[in-house]
């Protein structure tokens, strides 16, 4: 019964988005909007088409991505705070952000700095390549190193590096770089536009359904890696896959929304509790769609009536996922 009010939960927060904001719209007039019959008011047509619908997308997009991420890094590292930004592919991510966002005023004069069509496309692919660089990386450390551990520590370093890295760009960046930079990794759903975000939501619809496959995989790694080898399985290719599969999904969601956290963290334990398994047959596609709606709800009190702009997202996603999963923690004792 839980699990099918999951979807359910889905497409009521996603009407709720589509409906409330500082200009509120009935429901009627938004089913008519999706279902192509049109509105006698064009401005609600182009709120719902061209602002809330691509940002509730993004939003379940990235919510979904992210908590199955952060499932899958859970159990191959057997660490309950394990995160998608535990290897580092995040702040990878962030650097190669940097470099483009925080040279452009040294190199030409603050081009890349005012976020354009031309800005965000340079802003994706230079996240898309940092968070690329980080996995080609740890997929060939991960056929070489055999503790979990270690090539957790690998990916702990990684971010370190990498923060330092941005931390020198900053000191010899101007004042109005360093800030687009500071609002870049606050994250949005709200960055995602045009034909940006049908690019962004069918890859995770691709690689989303794949993680699915690895159910078997990550029950079997909960026995113990020398029980699992003993039923046969390749532990290191195993583990490459599951690290492959969470490092794609982390770096497509922080190319295009920013580095959100605290959703790949918490909503497997909030999972876990709701459903009171290790199955990950169970779980993966729990986690997919309660992260799907927690995003969403994260982001309608981002930008609640009355409120000019939106309050940064990773802001709300710690402050009402975090009580959440606390609470049912503490259920479970």
């Amino acid at each position: 019964m839980k699990m099918l009010l999951l979807p359910l939960g889905v497409v009521v927060f996603g009407l709720l988005n589509l409906m409330i904001g500082s200009v509120p719209i009935p429901l009627d007039e938004v089913t008519r909007i999706l279902f192509g019959q049109g509105s006698e008011n064009e401005v609600y047509a182009n709120i719902v088409l061209n602002t809330r619908l691509p940002q509730t997308l993004t939003a379940i997009a990235c919510g979904a991505g992210l908590s199955v991420a952060g499932l899958e890094m859970q159990t191959v590292f057997q660490n309950p705070l394990a995160g998608p930004s535990v290897l580092g592919v995040s702040s990878a991510a962030s650097l190669g952000v940097a470099f483009v966002v925080l040279l452009s005023g040294v190199i030409g004069s603050s081009v890349l700095s005012r976020f354009g069509v031309v800005g965000n496309a340079a802003l994706t692919l230079a996240a898309i390549a940092g968070a690329l660089l980080a996995m080609t990386l740890i997929v060939w450390l991960s056929q070489r190193v055999k503790g979990r551990a270690t090539l957790l520590i690998v990916g702990v370093l990684i971010g370190y590096i990498a923060s330092a890295i941005i931390g020198v760009l900053k000191y010899f960046s101007n004042e109005e770089d360093i800030r687009a930079y500071v609002i870049w990794g606050l994250g949005s759903f709200s960055r995602v536009t045009g034909g940006q975000v049908y690019v962004f939501v069918g890859l995770m619809t691709l690689f989303c359904p794949l993680s699915m496959l690895l159910a078997k995989p990550l029950n079997t790694l909960l026995l113990g890696e020398r029980y699992a080898a003993n039923l046969g399985i390749n532990i290191r290719r195993t583990r490459m896959l599951i690290i492959g599969s969470a490092g794609i999904l982390t770096a497509i969601t922080t190319a295009y929304c920013g580095p959100i956290m605290f959703l790949g963290l918490a909503v497997p334990h909030i999972c876990r509790g709701l459903f009171a398994t290790a199955d990950h047959r169970v779980l993966l596609p729990s986690t997919l769609f309660t992260g799907a709606a927690l995003a969403l709800v994260c982001n309608l009190i981002a930008r609640l009536p009355g409120m000019e702009g939106a309050l940064p997202i990773n802001s709300v996603t710690a402050l009402i996922g975090a009580p959440v999963a606390l609470t049912i923690l503490l259920h479970r004792k």
